[in-house]
């Protein structure tokens, strides 16, 4: 919450992970490369690589851009990934409805 910003739905850089977006991330921790999509919790589903807001990677992931790389910390240490590319974003694709 210290890095939100309120911004209007077409001033976001099409960079940037929002809600509903699906991005291409690199673990740096365990290795391997993955997609997630961030959702609302009703949504969530880790078999479809549909990732909660609310959880840990969900949390970590919102609001960062391509480019960076995120951490956060969860029982077993501190988790690393690297943001490779939004590949799916409402703001970007004109969707203001999701």
């Amino acid at each position: 919450m210290q890095r939100a910003q309120i911004a209007a739905p077409r001033n976001i850089p099409a960079d940037v992970i929002t809600m509903n977006s699906k991005v291409w991330l690199t673990d740096l921790t365990a290795g391997g490369e993955f997609t997630h999509t961030l959702c609302f919790p009703a949504e969530a589903n880790l078999s479809r690589n549909r990732i909660s807001v609310p959880a840990s990677r969900g949390t970590a992931l919102s609001g960062w851009r391509v480019g960076d790389t995120v951490e956060w910390q969860v029982p077993s240490g501190l988790r690393r990934m690297k943001i490779e590319a939004v590949l799916f974003q409402p703001e970007a694709a004109g969707r203001f409805d999701l």
